[in-house]
This record gives structure tokens, sequence and C-alpha cells, in this order.
């Protein structure tokens, strides 16, 4: 699902003081020093932190290519560089979610390929779902879009990030109805398959395994065996996704072109 992001989070810095003195004159000097110094501390971080997210989003910026740039022709479908550059930033996201760079140039590399890679598997299914004849109402785009809107306090920094999407409400409304289009395609076409007890098990004595080895006390399993089958059935979804995918390649034109 393509969702709007922003690529800047600014935190609060705290900065924690220990007031010392021999009287109470002195005390109360020595706090407004530290409180000073705190404060500015406190923007000097500030000030570098953005400054080193400024310089990665540069970083970034570079990774995508001009808008109207066809990156791949799949069948009769153009895809643009527009397309790509939002898929592009997504993943990017997501890397450094999970503590990745993802500007250092294997990375760079790999990035790329996924991007193309979804960006193609994504048309395919969305071609099947229209052949197969899937739609999304009006209704149901509408629903979606507020639920988007929910996200952000106001229609300012809803603006806001959509202009940094580089996105309008009729791109938006588009992108609502080619996901509604697909989740709907996936949830009939490709059923999540049962995942057996015998599974969860595993999974959960592997996750205990690792987690002792960093010295961390795991949950009872009947805390967490509804989050642990969830994710095993979203794995083995996937998994079919991307065969289906790989098939619907065999009978397709794929052109990349970057």
């Amino acid at each position: 699902m393509k969702k709007l992001i922003y690529p800047f989070i600014t935190g609060i810095i705290a900065v924690t003081l220990t007031a010392c003195g021999s009287n109470d004159e002195g005390k109360q000097s020595n706090d407004e020093d530290q409180t000073k110094t705190a404060q500015t501390e406190q923007q000097d971080q500030k000030k570098q932190q953005e400054k080193q997210m400024e310089e990665m989003q540069k970083k970034l910026d570079k990774q995508k290519v001009e808008e109207k740039e066809t990156v791949a022709i799949v069948n009769d479908k153009e895809l643009l560089g527009r397309d790509y550059n939002m898929a592009l930033s997504s993943l990017q996201m997501q890397m450094q979610q999970m503590g990745q760079d993802p500007t250092s140039a294997e990375a760079a590399k790999q990035v790329k390929e996924q991007t193309i890679d979804s960006l193609v598997g994504q048309t395919l299914i969305l071609q099947e779902a229209d052949k197969k004849g899937y739609q999304a109402s009006d209704a149901e785009i509408e629903k979606q879009l507020a639920k988007t809107k929910e996200q952000y306090k106001d229609d300012k920094k809803f603006e806001a990030a959509l202009k940094q999407a580089g996105l309008d409400m009729t791109a938006l409304k588009t992108q609502t109805a080619e996901n509604i289009k697909y989740t709907k395609y996936v949830e009939k076409e490709i059923p999540a398959e049962q995942v057996t007890d015998e599974e969860i098990q595993a999974y959960y004595d592997q996750s205990v395994q690792q987690g002792s080895a960093s010295g961390q006390e795991p949950p009872k399993l009947e805390e967490i065996k509804p989050q642990i089958k969830q994710q095993l059935e979203q794995q083995k979804q996937q998994e079919k996704l991307v065969q289906q995918v790989e098939e619907l390649k065999k009978s397709a034109k794929v052109d990349i072109k970057i």
C-alpha cells in the first residue's frame, strides 16, 4: 500500500543537568547558567541533527529519476518516474527504519532493483485484477481517503504531506482506487494459508532462542500467539503472491528502461 509519509521526523532532545552550589545565590546563578547552557546545547544538537537529515535526504534524492521519464513498460502500461520515485522513497524509509543505510553503493543498487521489481509486480497484479473485474467504488475510495486524512492533525499538514509526496488529490484518489483493487484481488485470489500450531511453536522457539542471546525475557506463547499466527499468514500469502507474479511474468511483456 502506498502511504504518504514525512521524510523528516524531528525528535525532542532531552538534556538533564545537575545543579550545584554552596549557597542559594550561587545556586540560583548556576541554575540560570546551566539552563542557558542546556538551551544552547539543545539548539546546537537540533541544528546538527537537522543538517544530518538534510544531507541524508540529498543523498536519497539523488537516487530519484525525472518524473516524466519512462522507467518500464509492462504490457501496454507505461510506468513513469513519479511512480518509481514514490516506491523508491517508501523502500528507502523502510531500510532506514531497519537501521540500514540506503545510500551506500551496494544498497543503492539493491534499492533500485527492488523498486523496479515491486512496480512491475504491482502493475501485473493490477492488470490481472482489471481482467477479473475487481473495482473500487466511490464510497470505498472516500472511506479510505478519510482514513488517510485522519493521520494528520489538520488540512494544512495533510496538504503539506501531499506536496512532499508529489501528489494532488486526483493522483491520490487514483492510487487509493488501485490499492483497493489490489487488496481485493489478493484477498480473494491469493488467500492466506492455514497456519499450524507446530509452525507457531517453531517460530516462537526460534524467537526465544534469539532473545535469550541478548538476555531478554521472552513473553509466554499464549500472550503472542495471535501475532505470530498473523505474521506467519502474511509470510505465506507474500510467498504465494511472489509466485503469482512470476507466473504472470511468463506471459507478460516487460521492458525495463532504466
